[in-house]
């Protein structure tokens, strides 16, 4: 079985928990040669949503990584494994960060402080205001 990939993954969703890209080989490949050779204009993305993404990312890692090689339950690792590979295929392939669409959320419920992403803090006056200006 090759669950042993969720060792790898988990650590790599830490790395990037703790320090961004940079001490994660995925991150390094991302930022210095996959992104540059896409061109097109970048889209910058705050940090906290994107932490809390690689936190969830952590979490079902490291989910998988108990359930299936410590615990031996193979079909609940591969489940939590298929909802990881979800959200992770949204954001490749639709441009969708579940993590970044639920932290405005977790601010305005207050379980999150404004100060932790001042953009997300204010991401429904942004909303409203960008609805009002015309389109070109």
């Amino acid at each position: 079985d090759r669950l042993w990939l969720t060792v790898p993954l988990a650590y790599g969703f830490a790395a990037r928990v703790l320090t961004g890209p940079t001490l994660s080989p995925l991150g390094q490949l991302a930022t210095r040669l996959v992104v540059p050779r896409l061109g097109g204009d970048p889209r910058p993305v705050s940090g906290a949503p994107k932490r809390l993404a690689q936190g969830m990312g952590l979490a079902l890692s490291s989910t998988a990584l108990v359930l299936g090689v410590v615990l031996g339950r193979r079909r609940a690792a591969r489940l939590v494994l298929t909802v990881l590979l979800g959200a992770a295929g949204l954001e490749a392939f639709a441009g969708v960060c579940l993590a970044c669409k639920l932290f405005p959320l977790l601010v305005r419920a207050g379980l999150v402080p404004d100060d932790a992403c001042p953009d997300c803090a204010n991401i429904w006056d942004r909303l409203h205001h960008a609805e009002r200006e015309p389109r070109p």
